[in-house]
């Protein structure tokens, strides 16, 4: 996929909302390796290594467009590399995680997986977005479908690619417990977000969700695409203004010492 820095920060404030939250629930110590899985642009990771500068902190993203933007953060105990965050390597006293898990299946088993790399008395702290049942990602999914043949079948939620992989907080809590983890929070926060009508939607959604189908489509399909998809959220959202209930999952646990 190629990520757009500048289309993804046009939403800053309101993205950064469920990051500060996260990091609010991180306890203080004396962490010696840190992790941010899915880093991005490195506004989290830059933080992470402020707050704790004792901390040797690794910003992992799979985007060159976004390391690029997180190469300009100067901190000296503070360094990116690009790579999966199904192939990190390693042990760690925090592994952090910000909205970027739902991007990988599985996450029962990927759980147990980051686990492994988890050093005794270490802690994992993840935020995942959960509007996948929301109308603007399910009009998008029929979207996908239409343009099926253009997209060799792709599509993120659907017969095709599967469900969401992000489970409920519970599930979450329960997973966490069965790998046996201690001081397990797991909640669901609803951010709202106020958009200027299906054409602010439309521009949220620019910075994320459509990432992937645009990435596999021509630009001239890519362009019809949209336009389709803005039908659709015309016909659901025939208002001037648009509510954006803004779910996200935050979950965080200790590894026994």
């Amino acid at each position: 996929m190629t990520w757009n820095p500048d289309q993804y920060h046009r939403f800053k404030d309101a993205r950064s909302a469920p990051a500060r939250d996260l990091q609010a629930m991180i306890p203080e110590r004396g962490y010696g390796d840190i992790v941010d899985l899915g880093c991005g642009t490195g506004e989290q990771t830059a933080a992470l290594a402020t707050r704790f500068p004792a901390a040797r902190v690794l910003g992992l993203d799979s985007s060159p467009e976004m390391l690029a933007r997180a190469g300009e953060h100067s901190v000296p105990n503070l360094r990116f590399e690009q790579g999966s965050i199904l192939d990190v390597g390693g042990e760690f006293d925090l592994i952090y995680s910000n909205a970027a898990l739902q991007w990988l299946p599985d996450h029962p088993a990927l759980l147990a997986q980051l686990w492994t790399h988890l050093r005794p008395g270490g802690m994992l702290a993840v935020q995942v977005p959960a509007n996948h049942d929301h109308a603007s990602h399910r009009l998008l999914s029929e979207t996908a479908d239409e343009f099926r043949a253009e997209l060799g079948g792709y599509t993120r939620f659907g017969p095709a690619h599967g469900s969401s992989p992000v489970l409920t907080p519970a599930a979450y809590a329960e997973t966490l417990d069965a790998l046996g983890a201690a001081g397990i929070i797991a909640i669901s926060k609803v951010y709202p977000v106020v958009l200027g009508g299906v054409a602010g939607l439309l521009d949220w959604t620019r910075g994320t969700a459509l990432v992937p189908y645009l990435s596999r489509l021509k630009e001239e399909d890519g362009q019809r695409f949209e336009a389709a998809y803005l039908q659709k959220l015309t016909d659901a959202f025939p208002g001037g203004r648009v509510f954006y209930a803004f779910t996200r999952v935050l979950f965080m646990a200790q590894k026994p010492t």
